[in-house]
């Protein structure tokens, strides 16, 4: 079988139906449309070639070799249409009746639009080194799905609780430590998007045996935020 495509049809009759119905249509429009020639022959030559190998695939006389050269014509006929489509049949010089009239569909020129994410995201800890963590990142098992762009990357939020709880000092300074245990996603005061699902985070010695609280978030490719997903924890090794 030849390799389908979102506007190929899946039997053999109907991409010969689909080539034939291009070449009547180019013989008026080729020129207008700058097809060379040469690409209109070829594409009647390997369509009458794949309908001979099919004729004779679907005959008494089918063997292996048959079946082998009737499959080689048409991954050459499938390839100049692909081709001819990717080369030639852009907007402009086509409108949208001429694509309907190729057995396509037209262009669509309206944005699609990308909803905030649904879906919620947590990740797993594995420590690779010392005073280091590694995040596997994930969505939330048995929670609902998004399309691919709506789940576009991850947005990371992280804070360090020290034993004990921060001074005012600390949790006001750049690194902005913890003074108590998150009970929200809002409470963490740092973050970073990420489109990997394997997120290395190195620490200094200094911050050793502290803790630190994540809480993650799936970001859609126009940076809107999905849901919460639960806070985690560590302990910095």
């Amino acid at each position: 079988m030849t390799q389908r495509t979102d506007w190929l049809p899946g039997r053999r009759e109907e991409q010969i139906a689909l080539s034939k119905n291009w070449q009547t249509i180019l013989t008026a429009k080729a020129t207008a449309w700058g097809i060379p020639a040469t690409d209109v022959t070829a594409l009647k030559t390997l369509t009458t070639a794949a309908e001979t190998a099919l004729a004779l695939a679907q005959s008494s006389a089918r063997t292996v070799v048959v079946t082998a050269q009737a499959k080689a014509a048409f991954a050459a006929l499938v390839e100049k249409m692909r081709f001819i489509k990717s080369r030639y049949f852009v907007t402009p010089p086509l409108i949208d009746a001429d694509f309907v009239s190729l057995g396509l569909k037209p262009h669509d020129t309206k944005p699609t639009p990308i909803p905030p994410p649904i879906a919620q995201a947590e990740a797993d800890i594995t420590y690779p080194a010392a005073h280091t963590l590694e995040l596997h990142l994930r969505p939330v098992t048995d929670t609902a799905t998004d399309p691919h762009r709506g789940d576009y990357g991850f947005r990371v939020y992280f804070g360090i609780l020290p034993p004990g709880g921060a001074s005012v000092e600390a949790a006001i300074s750049p690194k902005r430590e913890l003074m108590k245990v998150p009970v929200t996603g809002d409470e963490l005061p740092h973050s970073h998007f990420t489109r990997r699902k394997r997120e290395r985070l190195d620490f200094s010695q200094e911050e050793s045996g502290k803790t630190i609280y994540f809480c993650v978030r799936f970001e859609n490719a126009k940076g809107e935020p999905g849901p919460w997903g639960p806070i985690f924890s560590a302990v910095i090794p």
